[in-house]
């Protein structure tokens, strides 16, 4: 009797293995940024420091950028130098970066960051800055 509980039992063990190995490829993030200004003046830069936050690495994985912009105008440029069209998708070099972001205009403004992977995560930030005509200090 014990021989063949034996048996029974390494037979369950033996078939719960798997020869095939399965290697995670999806792994959540985020986005984090420093904080930055809540007013702004028409024609100033404003920095916005990024860094992606990875829960695991998955050497295949590419991060991409886009943007829109639903109020006001303005330019938003990587620390490569690149300007950033509204709606279009540019791959990222680094996973800390800064992004530059110049008012061209007198209204409120909000700019949307939308961060995605090559599986099709995104994580989107929003930053809205006010309008000041003239800096606090030079009134």
């Amino acid at each position: 009797m014990k021989r063949i509980l034996s048996c029974i039992i390494l037979c369950v063990l033996l078939s719960g293995c798997n020869d095939t190995l399965e290697i995670q490829q999806v792994y959540s993030f985020d986005l984090y940024t420093m904080p930055v200004p809540k007013r702004i003046i028409e024609g100033e830069t404003v920095e916005i420091r990024c860094e992606i936050v990875k829960e695991g690495n998955y050497a295949g994985n590419v991060f991409s950028i886009r943007f829109f912009q639903p109020d006001g105008r303005g330019e938003l440029k990587l620390d490569d130098g690149r300007v950033l069209l509204p709606n279009d998708l540019y791959p990222l070099k680094k996973d800390v970066f800064r992004l530059y972001y110049t008012s061209q205009s007198k209204e409120q403004q909000v700019i949307d960051i939308y961060i995605e992977d090559t599986f099709r995560q995104v994580v989107h930030k929003s930053f809205s800055f006010s309008n000041e005509t003239v800096r606090e200090d030079e009134e």
